[in-house]
């Protein structure tokens, strides 16, 4: 039973996903966060465990989304090659201030980020391009920001890094291919971090290695990978603005959930 919620798991957060072009973090970590409450693990690390898990299902569907988006020579790799030193920094970053917290601080913390992702989703308004893309130290601290926020919560980053690159006058397809991008090293520094940091912690049920649920990432992404082209599939055919405000009014529900729940 345990096996089949998390291959239910990654077949919605795989649908929505392609369906939507946002990061299964966002669904992800909520939903195993109740899981694990469900089956008695400590709440001291259940949220790091989250997070630690989503983080590393990231790592294969960004590999997944890059090769599609580089086939398409939408990457701006330069771009991504002067993010990515902050990013990977930032990551480690992340852990540290996440495994610093206790697990109701961190809870909170998600939640309230999820809320403003909501929020943000339901306005849907453009961004208004304000400038053009910074000088490498400029876009390596945007990439440190972005790593840090990212490996808190456990996203691969694009929620952050589309509105950033849009704000920077890069047309919308080029900011989500880099994004996708910039998602890897998010993910592989994050799940890293999280493994190092949850290293011999007694707390942690069988089945882990550091924060790594391995029974969970193998079940959500064995269903991502199958479910992500149907949800891309219609994403083309449904209306995108009414999918949009349910997903907003979604988000806002696990976010308080996770706010007061």
């Amino acid at each position: 039973m345990e096996l089949i919620l998390y291959l239910a798991l990654g077949a919605f957060a795989g649908t929505l996903a392609g369906l939507l072009g946002i990061g299964g973090g966002l669904i992800i970590v909520p939903v195993l966060a109740a899981l694990f409450l469900g089956l008695g693990y400590d709440l001291d690390v259940l949220m790091h465990m989250a997070i630690g898990t989503s983080l590393a299902t990231i790592v294969l569907t960004s590999v997944s989304s890059i090769r599609a988006h580089h086939a398409r020579a939408a990457v701006q790799w330069q771009t991504f090659a002067w993010m990515a030193p902050g990013i990977v920094l930032g990551a480690w970053f992340g852990v540290a201030v996440a495994d610093a917290l206790r697990g109701d601080t961190l809870r909170q913390v998600f939640g309230a980020f999820e809320l403003m992702v909501a929020l943000y989703m339901w306005l849907d308004r453009p961004i208004c391009p304000k400038r053009t893309l910074p000088g490498r130290g400029g876009l390596s601290v945007a990439g440190g920001v972005i790593g840090t926020v990212s490996a808190i919560v456990g996203i691969g980053g694009g929620t952050l890094t589309v509105p950033y690159l849009q704000w920077c006058n890069v047309a919308m397809r080029r900011a989500v291919a880099t994004a996708a991008a910039v998602g890897l090293p998010i993910a592989v520094a994050g799940a890293i971090g999280y493994i190092i940091a949850g290293w011999g912690n007694p707390q942690l049920p069988a089945g882990t290695t550091g924060y790594l649920y391995w029974p969970a990432f193998l079940g959500i992404v064995a269903a991502s990978v199958l479910f992500a082209p149907l949800g891309a599939h219609w994403a083309h055919t449904l209306p995108a603005q009414h999918l949009k405000r349910f997903f907003a009014i979604f988000l806002a529900g696990l976010g308080l959930w996770m706010l007061f729940g």
